[in-house]
């Protein structure tokens, strides 16, 4: 299943020397029992490749086919501060599950025994519903969120979690039955590019879904404006800066008024007082933010070869199936 980010060699080898020494220091949940990635016993220390010699470490929990977080920064920040504020586990509600299904169209009953690849797993609130609807996760994300979905869940032993670029991700073609990837694409540098390198990995009779944000929120001319600076900012003081949300809610909500502050300076409108201050942090944040119509990412999932081609009711979302023998 995993191959080499290195050279491209189609198999890597357990690494059976000893085990890497912990180094997050992120928080969150430090006690919970991390997981090893699937087929690797418990302490071993990651991956190598029989090929070019590449090794990969298993650190904390997670395979580490990356050397740093690159230009995902702010995610390794945001999720390791609300490590557990969406996970519906943590907060006794279906939000995320809801969301899943919303924005994925998929129904959770055909996830059961699917090999299911999560692309851009953040603390892991996604990865989770589809761990509780019995399918095989392996979930991946750029930044140390990751770091975050393995204390969340790595005690469970249906989800191997891999620090990795969806760019040149460790996976064979034609791995996944389903791929998945809400609200990740557009923070790349390249929406396309991300979308065709993932495509590679779904199976013949596989399907692909993702969840991108749409041309329509442009309207919100202040949070243009403001992103020409914010992703700058100090992520300390950008968070800071971001629970105006909490109380400027109140204002949005305002008949006339709301209507003009909330293109002006637009943050969460969620009702959730964290939530609302995490999601505007998550607005303001990322160095990359693309926006997407349904005809130009339809056109990507055409270019790849997909059928069966639907578009979910939340805009921009886009479901596709790999046809069989293909």
């Amino acid at each position: 299943m995993l191959k080499c980010v290195k050279c491209g060699h189609t198999s890597l080898d357990i690494d059976r020397g000893p085990a890497s020494e912990p180094r997050s220091t992120a928080r969150g949940n430090p006690s919970a029992p991390l997981g090893s990635p699937a087929g690797v016993p418990p302490g071993t220390a990651g991956w190598k490749c029989p090929a070019c010699g590449a090794a990969f470490p298993i650190i904390d929990g997670v395979a580490r086919f990356v050397a740093s977080e690159h230009y995902t920064g702010s995610f390794g920040y945001q999720w390791n501060t609300f490590a557990q504020a969406q996970l519906d586990s943590a907060n006794g509600t279906t939000r995320s599950k809801d969301t899943f299904v919303e924005k994925t169209g998929l129904s959770l009953e055909s996830l059961r025994g699917k090999r299911v690849l999560d692309a851009g797993c953040g603390m892991g609130r996604f990865a989770e519903v589809c761990i509780n609807a019995g399918a095989e996760v392996h979930a991946i994300d750029l930044s140390t969120a990751v770091e975050a979905a393995a204390r969340n869940l790595g005690h469970h032993s249906n989800v191997s979690f891999y620090q990795a670029d969806i760019m040149n991700l460790p996976f064979a073609d034609g791995t996944f039955d389903v791929v998945y990837s809400i609200g990740v694409l557009h923070h790349t540098p390249d929406t396309k590019r991300a979308f065709l390198s993932l495509s590679r990995l779904v199976k013949p009779g596989g399907s692909i879904v993702i969840w991108v944000y749409a041309t329509s929120l442009r309207v919100m001319i202040g949070g243009e404006l403001l992103r020409m600076v914010t992703p700058r900012l100090p992520k300390a003081l950008l968070l800071k800066a971001s629970k105006v949300a909490i109380p400027l809610y109140h204002v949005h909500r305002l008949p006339i008024v709301g209507w003009v502050t909330v293109k002006l300076f637009p943050t969460s409108i969620n009702p959730d007082p964290e939530w609302r201050w995490l999601d505007t942090f998550d607005w303001y944040s990322p160095r990359y933010q693309w926006k997407h119509t349904y005809d130009e990412v339809e056109g990507w999932f055409r270019e790849a070869g997909f059928v069966d081609i639907s578009r979910e009711p939340f805009p921009v979302a886009v479901r596709g199936a790999r046809a069989l023998g293909v």
